[in-house]
């Protein structure tokens, strides 16, 4: 049953992920999303924590083990987290790449459209990123900027006139062009 479900929230994620990267002007990077998902570590283990698909079972994985070796599969082989691109050796985080970035964004609304189901609001991913994400996040501060202003207008304007390409880049330019120029 856990190996059913999880696929089935797997696909509708994916699902998600792609109508998103359409209406964003990056087909192509939506129909490769989150591949990695299907591999056996990332695969085996969400199975076996596999939540109804209400919620990842990555944090299950975490609480039980530690650590997720899903996570830690996924975070490292996908250019779209925050977390493939930090790196504790330097002082100031990178500059997330345009084409990273608009697919984070869509990563991040198909996660909560697909846990939350109908519950779903378009205040949802605002909310949860200022509450749960912001302040943890280990990135650049134009990235924080960035996500919070696209996230805001989702908030105010919905997913349709915010999540499209012209627009995505001149958040991504108000914030993460002007430091990549001093």
């Amino acid at each position: 049953m856990n190996f059913v479900g999880h696929l089935k929230t797997v696909l509708k994620h994916k699902w998600q992920v792609f109508k998103l990267s359409i209406k964003a002007g990056i087909p192509l990077r939506g129909l490769m999303h989150d591949l990695s998902k299907f591999s056996y570590t990332e695969f085996s283990e969400s199975v076996k924590y596999y939540q109804q698909g209400k919620r990842s079972p990555i944090p299950v994985a975490r609480e039980e083990n530690g650590y997720s070796k899903a996570w830690l599969h996924h975070k490292g082989r996908n250019k779209h987290h925050l977390e493939y691109w930090y790196d504790r050796e330097v002082k100031e985080q990178p500059i997330i790449p345009f084409k990273y970035c608009e697919e984070m964004v869509c990563d991040k609304l198909a996660a909560g459209i697909t846990y939350k189901g109908k519950e779903w609001t378009k205040e949802f991913e605002l909310e949860y990123w200022n509450t749960k994400e912001r302040d943890r996040a280990d990135t650049n501060e134009a990235i924080k900027d960035f996500l919070t202003e696209v996230f805001t207008q989702v908030s105010e304007n919905g997913i349709d006139k915010t999540i499209n390409k012209k627009n995505l880049k001149k958040i991504y330019d108000k914030y993460c062009n002007k430091t990549n120029n001093n």
